[in-house]
């Protein structure tokens, strides 16, 4: 896909907008991607990642790569998250605080219309969707009732919440910060952000890569073979009460 630098500027801005929903306890970064037209192909090139796609850079060199991984729309992506969630984490603890409303009621507005535009994207309406709508809902109000666990900053634990908050990251209607708070491991993450403590933060992200890595093959999957039930179970996550 032939893509110009105002595109990838474009896709930072998207990946901003995503990195600022998963700061927010609550509000799910997979919504955002799947409301701006990117959520499948981010699952495809992440599923991409694989050992075959190193012995590409053995064999073809860093260029071919780079394209097979699609590398620009990736680091573009990657660029505006890292940045946004970075800073917004700050924003968003005061903005909460002081203006519970005003940001509730704009990312209750953005809820409504990506439940509308993901449950467009299902080309048949059945039993077996509707179904799984319900299934969807029902799971995502579980996860949200679970009690939270107490602050835990072990290097297992960290790696462990690294790949489960990244799984629900990429799920459009589950906030993978509220999963990191349900597992006591918010307040550890968001102080090691603010003291810059690289080891927890690279244990963190590790856990991360090796989740997304994981799961989103497992997404590639379920879009491939049962796109449309797929699609109904998402609109059940987003329409969690």
């Amino acid at each position: 896909m032939q893509r110009r630098f105002i595109d990838y500027l474009i896709i930072s801005f998207k990946g901003m907008a995503m990195g600022a929903a998963d700061a927010v306890p609550g509000v799910s970064g997979g919504t955002i991607a799947f409301i701006s037209g990117i959520y499948e192909e981010l699952i495809n090139t992440i599923s991409n990642v694989n050992l075959n796609t190193l012995k590409v850079l053995k064999t073809e060199g860093i260029k071919a790569f780079w394209e097979k991984v699609n590398g620009n729309f990736l680091l573009a992506l990657l660029l505006g998250m890292v940045v946004s969630f970075a800073s917004f984490m700050k924003l968003a603890k005061y903005l909460i605080e002081e203006h519970p409303v005003l940001i509730w009621s704009f990312f209750f507005g953005l809820i409504i219309a990506s439940i509308l535009f993901i449950a467009k994207q299902i080309t048949k309406w059945n039993l077996a969707t509707i179904i799984a709508v319900i299934i969807g809902a029902v799971l995502a109000y579980y996860i949200t009732s679970l009690p939270s666990m107490a602050s835990n900053d072990n290097p297992f634990f960290l790696f462990f919440a690294g790949a489960i908050a990244i799984c629900a990251m990429i799920l459009p209607g589950i906030s993978g910060s509220f999963i990191l708070v349900i597992l006591g491991a918010y307040k550890t993450l968001s102080v090691a952000i603010d003291s810059l403590d690289l080891k927890k933060i690279a244990i963190f992200a590790l856990g991360a890569i090796v989740g997304l890595l994981s799961f989103s093959r497992v997404l590639k999957w379920l879009f491939k073979h049962y796109h449309n039930i797929t699609l109904a179970v998402l609109t059940g996550f987003i329409l969690d009460p």
